[in-house]
């Protein structure tokens, strides 16, 4: 019995730990073939992995702005959100707003599943570490874009841009742009190319706050 807990434990650390180790030294230079939530999702899937360059820089803000202002600041975790919502939690005894980075929406979207659970948040903490250690900023932003869901089975830039707007990522208007952004929270009930009220008013306050970012706030890309 000590034997097979033993062997249970090294198993455990093997697939948590060590497998996503190896595997993120992979994506420093090739794509991912897929995600889990790409194969649990019960719909075609249109994926197209391109490179950052290939992506329209209004994207890049606009995504910036809208889910991770504090990107080239932080290590993997945005302290000061996480401060922010958690004052809320105590007061209000909910959050109005999320504190996960571009990095830790990564970390899930690459090796993790989609409904939310304690294990999954404590899952992701390491390997968001993981990828901040072994991955230049850039790079992680670059897999974020093209593994991010923009709709029912499309996935990444590319395939937003070419399924909402028929056209490259690398064309996409600076209007386009913040309305793909502005579903990312919810890109199964929200439509970039037929936006809603909110969405069209939460891509305007997008396209606001590129105008007035520092530039710092893409300074590692």
């Amino acid at each position: 019995m000590r034997i097979f807990l033993r062997w249970l434990v090294w198993a455990s650390v093997f697939v948590e730990l060590i497998l996503p180790l190896g595997i993120i030294l992979l994506y420093r230079v090739f794509p991912p073939l897929a995600t889990p939530l790409m194969l649990l999702r019960d719909t075609p899937m249109q994926y197209d992995f391109v490179e950052l360059e290939d992506i329209s820089p209004s994207l890049v803000k606009a995504v910036l702005v809208s889910e991770d202002q504090r990107f080239c600041d932080h290590t993997g975790f945005d302290w000061k959100q996480l401060e922010i919502v958690w004052e809320e939690v105590v007061h209000t005894g909910t959050a109005s707003r999320g504190a996960s980075t571009i990095s830790m929406q990564t970390a899930k979207n690459l090796f993790l599943w989609p409904s939310r659970s304690k294990v999954r948040k404590v899952l992701e903490i390491p390997i968001t570490l993981m990828l901040e250690t072994l991955l230049p900023k850039r790079r992680i932003l670059e897999l974020y874009l093209n593994i991010a869901e923009f709709g029912d089975g499309i996935y990444g830039a590319e395939a937003a841009a070419q399924n909402h707007f028929n056209r490259k990522a690398k064309g996409l208007t600076r209007g386009q742009s913040a309305r793909l952004a502005a579903v990312l929270p919810n890109p199964l009930s929200r439509n970039a190319a037929r936006p809603s009220q909110n969405v069209q008013k939460r891509a305007d306050k997008i396209q606001g706050g590129i105008r007035i970012a520092p530039a710092s706030l893409w300074s590692c890309l």
